[in-house]
């Protein structure tokens, strides 16, 4: 486990967007931004169980993401771990929390019958933090 610095830890607390990378069935990379939360010592992020990210890390749980800042787009924090835990969100609770942040709305307006959200619990293992290039 790493911490991550005092001085990227506003970043984890925006309502702005990560990009996750994992590695597909045939080793190619896929990347996809996702809304996600931070509880203080791993990342979470909302999944349904029927997309490709999901089938992809339960096969191999290590991922990279990366979050820019929206304000500078040259001050960003890249994360690599892997999911530690995979937890049921029947009710939808997560996602919801998740959606309040993100939208602005307490229940998330595209689920329909059916669809099977999980939260992917993140462990944190290594950080990079890009230097400046202008």
């Amino acid at each position: 486990m790493v911490d991550i610095p005092q001085a990227y830890t506003d970043l984890l607390d925006t309502a702005t967007l990560a990009h996750v990378a994992t590695i597909g069935p045939k080793g190619e990379p896929q990347n996809t931004p996702v809304w996600f939360d931070w509880d203080g010592s791993h990342i979470r992020f909302s999944q349904r169980k029927d997309r490709q990210k999901f089938r992809n890390l339960q096969r191999d749980p290590r991922l990279a993401l990366s979050i820019v800042d929206p304000n500078d787009p040259y001050r960003a924090l890249e994360i690599r771990g892997k999911v530690v835990r995979i937890e049921e969100d029947p009710d939808l609770h997560f996602l919801n929390a998740l959606t309040k942040r993100y939208l602005g709305r307490d229940t998330y307006p595209f689920h329909q019958p059916g669809m099977e959200h999980f939260v992917l619990v993140v462990q944190p293992e290594h950080l990079t933090q890009p230097k400046r290039s202008l």
